[in-house]
């Protein structure tokens, strides 16, 4: 692999795990803004649910269709959706979770898989009581509502009692989980000269808000990346992070060859500028997927929802 395409991908596994979400020009970290914008709709608070014996961290908020939100990874349900909850939840009865490992919710030291966080999302979804339901997710919580959907879909769980509720409609967004994008951030990582700034750093902290977004007001200033380096030391989720990126066994589990089973209707959004998930593979999933429709929002990297939040709406709200 030419050095150039191992930094890339170096960067890829990195910049996945620790988006520090704050707007350009603010002087305080999203994730302390955003509840009180997520409550303008329908006082979105914070609960707990115990799941497998373990303490997930969820919001509730709205009336109507029931709209299930699943974040990426190193972020939570304010980090990827506290932007555009409230907005949401003015036509549409909103759950978003912290996932197991993630926010306020448990980390458990474990080998996470995407199997994991599928069963996770099922458990919580029949403790809701959910049976009939919009499945949003966003980069790695895009792969995880990818494998949910076609198990759901398909009947397939460990035992009758733990079926998965199926979704009505899903919604990708920047989705992981294309095996040749999967391969090279699970790969080996450069070394010497060739190797990226250490994720833990304020270099590592510009280039990989750099990559994540496209307007570089996100990514430069000191106050920028003080903020966002903060906010990712202050996470608490290195070890999910570590266990995700140390485990090859995930490529097993991409969506390759299985995306034909999704015969739900499926819109994906795809920022059309993001760096870390190509353009590229937003239409391999609208390709592979039976009527999906495929929307690209410009001047958006690989949150739009976080970005360009007015965008990403205009293109969800239709089909919701």
């Amino acid at each position: 692999m030419r050095s150039g395409t191992m930094i890339r991908a170096a960067m890829l596994a990195a910049a996945l795990a620790m988006a520090p979400f704050m707007a350009p020009g603010d002087g305080h970290a999203a994730d302390a803004a955003q509840p009180a914008a997520a409550g303008r709709a329908a006082k979105s608070e914070a609960q707990t649910i115990q799941l497998f014996g373990a303490s997930i961290k969820y919001y509730e908020a709205g009336q109507g269709p029931t709209l299930v939100l699943v974040h990426g990874l190193g972020s939570s349900a304010q980090g990827d959706w506290g932007k555009v909850m409230a907005d949401l939840a003015k036509t549409h009865h909103v759950l978003a979770l912290d996932q197991l490992g993630f926010g306020a919710s448990d980390k458990p030291m474990i080998d996470y898989a995407i199997q994991t966080w599928v069963d996770f999302l099922g458990e919580f979804l029949r403790q809701k009581k959910v049976t009939d339901f919009t499945l949003m997710g966003e980069s790695l919580g895009g792969w995880i509502s990818a494998q949910y959907t076609i198990q759901a879909l398909d009947g397939i769980a460990a035992d009758p009692a733990f079926a998965l509720p199926k979704p009505s409609r899903l919604v990708l967004c920047d989705a992981a989980g294309r095996h040749d994008t999967m391969a090279k951030a699970f790969g080996p990582k450069p070394a010497g000269a060739d190797a990226p700034p250490p994720a833990a750093s304020l270099a590592g902290q510009k280039a990989m808000l750099g990559a994540i977004f496209h307007d570089p007001r996100w990514s430069t200033g000191p106050a920028a990346l003080k903020r966002g380096f903060a906010w990712s030391l202050s996470k608490g989720d290195a070890w999910t992070i570590h266990a995700v990126y140390s485990n090859p066994a995930l490529l097993n589990e991409t969506v390759d060859g299985r995306l034909k089973d999704i015969t739900i209707p499926t819109l994906v959004v795809w920022g059309a500028e993001d760096k870390l998930l190509p353009p590229a593979d937003g239409q391999f999933y609208a390709d592979g997927i039976p009527g999906a429709k495929l929307v690209t929002i410009p001047d958006s990297g690989h949150a739009p929802m976080i970005e360009t939040p007015k965008a990403f709406l205009a293109a969800v709200e239709p089909f919701l």
